[in-house]
């Protein structure tokens, strides 16, 4: 006797991704009446998701911009401080300074890390990585002193243009090496936050801001290409740590061996310039305060790079010598002019620009939709609709076990 045939159950479409996941683009749901079967969206269910999606990509293009506004400030604190110690207390101690930054990160995240059982405890991870990340610690201090040093040599002109570079340098290392892929709304807002700095730099030309020595330009500007070289292999690098591993990894070990190299480096080269700081409570505070932006900075970094990406941190600190400016004008009596202003809201604007889309991680064309659960079924979706194969990332961190593994036939 042949068994009755049993009603063909009806595919459910996977629960929607947590945040942090691979979503698809809006392009990629199928139009209604495009074939799908019982998997396809209504025109109300359709302009609902949309609806969505567009007020999720607006709450994070504020977070984003505003995120990066953060770091500028402290990037600020960081500029007025060592102003202060080097012109009014001629204290020229960038190794110092950089050393008193990483002493902190090892007391706080080193120790972390040795506290730690398993496979995230310090004495396994420098088994497992410990000469990837003396690399890292080394080519992290030198970026900071090779750009603090080019103020010795060239003009200030020079050292903003200049600094710029490391925006190329950040998009080529994150194409190649993360995979990150770029659309056109994201160059024309590069570029619309290049100008906007370009704006500043005339606007200094144009009422006589002190400009520095520029008693060795050459040498200066090979040092401001040769930092912002290293600023983008630091910051791409940073980036890939804290997706694929840990923050509390990352600032542990660059405590670690920044503390290690810097002090061998302020040992060498300026233990006579230490010696001759007039010591006194205005210095000691001034160092403080230094060191507290310092390491808010390093801190909170790895936590905007992980909610956006190398570039846009890299672009909205660019904002960071405006800031610097503005209390410069209280500060120090710095002449005004209103393409300060013009300046601040053209790279304001750019960031908009850029932060108004997602990036997305070179994949598998053939991939739609994937999510990973290895205890669950295999679902094979209809693929009758014509479906744009392109996949956006919101983030490269791990995936959880609760999603259901679906593939695309």
């Amino acid at each position: 006797m042949i068994p009755p045939e049993q009603p063909q159950q009806q595919l459910q479409p996977p629960p929607p991704a947590p945040p942090n996941h691979v979503v698809t683009t809006i392009e990629n749901l199928p139009a209604e009446g495009s074939g799908g079967g019982s998997g396809s969206l209504s025109a109300s269910s359709r302009a609902g998701v949309r609806q969505r999606i567009r007020k999720v990509l607006n709450r994070e293009m504020l977070i984003s911009v505003a995120l990066g506004q953060v770091l500028s400030l402290l990037i600020c604190g960081i500029g007025l401080t060592s102003k202060y110690l080097s012109e009014d207390f001629h204290a020229n101690t960038p190794v110092f300074q950089s050393f008193l930054n990483y002493i902190l990160l090892f007391l706080v995240y080193t120790t972390t890390l040795a506290v730690r059982q398993g496979e995230e405890n310090l004495l396994a991870i420098l088994r497992r990585r410990w000469w990837k990340y003396m690399i890292l610690g080394l080519i992290d201090l030198e970026a900071n002193y090779l750009v603090v040093k080019a103020y010795q040599y060239t003009t200030l002109t020079s050292i903003q243009l200049l600094d710029c570079f490391v925006i190329p340098v950040v998009i080529l290392l994150s194409w190649f090496f993360l995979l990150i892929r770029y659309k056109a709304v994201h160059f024309i807002g590069i570029v619309v936050c290049i100008l906007g700095m370009g704006c500043m730099v005339g606007a200094d030309v144009l009422v006589g801001r002190h400009q520095g020595a520029g008693e060795n330009k050459l040498v200066g500007d090979l040092l401001v290409l040769g930092g912002a070289t290293l600023y983008g292999i630091s910051n791409v690098w940073e980036e890939y740590i804290i997706r694929t591993l840990s923050r509390v990894e990352f600032l542990g070990m660059i405590g670690l061996f920044g503390a290690f190299f810097s002090g061998i480096q302020l040992a060498i080269m300026e233990h006579k310039e230490l010696l001759k700081v007039p010591w006194d409570w205005q210095i000691g505070l001034l160092y403080v305060g230094f060191s507290a932006c310092m390491f808010g900075l390093y801190s909170f970094m790895p936590v905007v790079i992980k909610k956006t990406s190398a570039t846009s941190v890299n672009l909205s600190l660019l904002t960071a010598d405006l800031y610097s400016l503005f209390c410069g004008l209280f500060l120090f009596h710095y002449k005004f002019s209103g393409l300060y202003l013009l300046s601040f809201f053209t790279i304001l604007i750019g960031l908009v620009l850029y932060s108004s889309t997602s990036t997305y991680i070179a994949q598998d064309p053939r991939v739609y939709k994937q999510f990973r659960n290895p205890s669950g079924p295999v679902v094979d979706l209809p693929t009758t609709a014509q479906v744009e194969p392109s996949v956006t990332y919101t983030s490269l961190g791990q995936e959880t076990e609760e999603e259901p593994h679906v593939r695309v036939a």
